[in-house]
């Protein structure tokens, strides 16, 4: 069973989700985000807790149980790009769309 699957998702103030479907809404003072689950799992909103649950015992709903209830935790929570900023050298790290990082040179022998 999925650990981090079973963990409902907390929504903190100011945030709304609303659900339509198989697609979640997340509103928030930063913006809005959407992500649609497959149909191997059920998503539930209830006061401020989002609930997503497997709908079989097969292999693929228990890989898309853990995987949507993370994507649906990682648009309520915005500290994402705090895990790896781009870096200026290589610019690797995590980018907002359409952001463009500019390259430092680096060391000459």
């Amino acid at each position: 069973m999925s650990r981090i699957g079973k963990q409902p998702v907390e929504l903190p103030s100011g945030v709304t989700a609303s659900l339509s479907g198989q697609t979640i809404e997340v509103k928030g003072p930063k913006g809005t985000q959407s992500f649609t689950a497959t149909d191997d799992v059920t998503i539930s909103v209830e006061d401020n807790v989002i609930k997503v649950d497997p709908r079989g015992k097969s292999k693929r709903a228990r890989q898309q149980w853990g995987m949507s209830r993370t994507m649906v935790a990682n648009m309520v929570h915005a500290n994402i790009r705090d895990w790896r900023r781009p870096a200026p050298y290589k610019g690797k790290g995590i980018r907002y769309k359409g952001e463009y990082i500019f390259q430092k040179e680096g060391k000459k022998k």
